[in-house]
C-alpha cells in the first residue's frame, strides 16, 4: 500500500552528495593541518555539522570555532557543487509519487544553505515544496523531531507516512517518529537498524512504496 506521505532524506538518498561532503570535510581538515582518518566518511555519514565539528574538536584538536569551521567546510563543498547529481532512480520515484498526489518532504540533517543548494543543483524545486533542514528544528536526527515536523507540514499522521533513508542515524529518526522506515543504503553490507524495511535498488524501493 502506498503511504499518504513520503519523507526523503537528502544527502545520499535523493542526491549523490556524500562523496562531495566527504571531500569537502577532508579538504577542510587538511587546511587546518589535520589528517583525515580512513573512516572519516563512515563516521560523518548522517551526522549534523555541529556533531562533526564537536568530533573534530574533541578527537583531532580542531581550534576553529563552529562558525569558522562551517564556513571553511562549505566553501569547499559549494566549489564542487557543479558535479552534483541525483542518486540514480530517486528523482524518478519522487516525481512518480508527486504525479499520484502523494505528499512529500525532504528532511535533512544538513543546514538550510546546503539543502537549498543541493535541490537547486539537481532541479528539484517547485512552488509549495516542503523541506526540513537542521536549522528548522531543535533536535536533529536521530531524534524524531525532523520527521514529525515534516508530518505536521504536510498534514498527515506519522503512522501514515514512510521515510526513505540511507544512514542508520536517519533510519533511527524515522523509527522514533513512528513511521514506516525504508533503509536504502549506499552500498550492500551497511549496518541495518532493527525494524526497517531494507531495499537495495530503486526498483525495490518502488515495491516498498507500493508503486510496483
Amino acid at each position: 500500500m502506498t503511504p499518504k506521505a513520503v519523507f526523503w532524506d537528502m544527502d545520499g538518498t535523493l542526491v549523490d552528495s556524500e562523496p562531495l561532503h566527504a571531500a569537502a570535510l577532508a579538504a577542510a581538515m587538511r587546511s587546518e593541518g589535520l589528517a583525515p582518518p580512513a573512516d572519516l566518511h563512515e563516521r560523518a555519514l548522517g551526522q549534523s555539522a555541529a556533531h562533526i565539528h564537536a568530533m573534530m574538536r574533541d578527537e583531532f584538536g580542531l581550534g576553529l570555532s563552529f562558525a569558522d569551521w562551517i564556513e571553511r567546510k562549505y566553501s569547499h563543498y559549494l566549489a564542487g557543487l557543479s558535479n552534483l547529481g541525483p542518486r540514480p532512480g530517486a528523482l524518478e520515484i519522487y516525481r512518480q509519487l508527486r504525479a499520484r498526489g502523494i505528499a512529500q518532504a525532504v528532511v535533512s540533517n544538513s543546514d538550510r544553505m546546503v539543502v537549498d543548494a543541493n535541490l537547486a543543483a539537481v532541479g528539484l524545486v517547485y512552488p509549495g515544496m516542503k523541506t526540513v533542514s537542521r536549522n528548522d528544528v531543535r533536535e536533529g536526527k536521530p531524534h524524531a523531531e525532523p520527521f514529525l515536523r515534516a508530518a505536521w507540514l504536510v498534514g498527515v499522521e506519522p503512522a501514515d507516512a514512510a521515510v526513505v533513508e540511507d544512514s542508520a542515524i536517519g533510519a533511527a529518526a524515522g523509527l522514533a517518529a513512528g513511521m514506516k522506515t525504508i533503509f536504502w543504503p549506499e552500498r550492500p553490507g551497511m549496518q541495518v537498524p532493527d525494524g526497517v524495511v531494507t531495499v537495495n535498488s530503486a526498483e525495490e524501493l518502488q515495491v516498498a512504496l507500493g508503486l510496483a
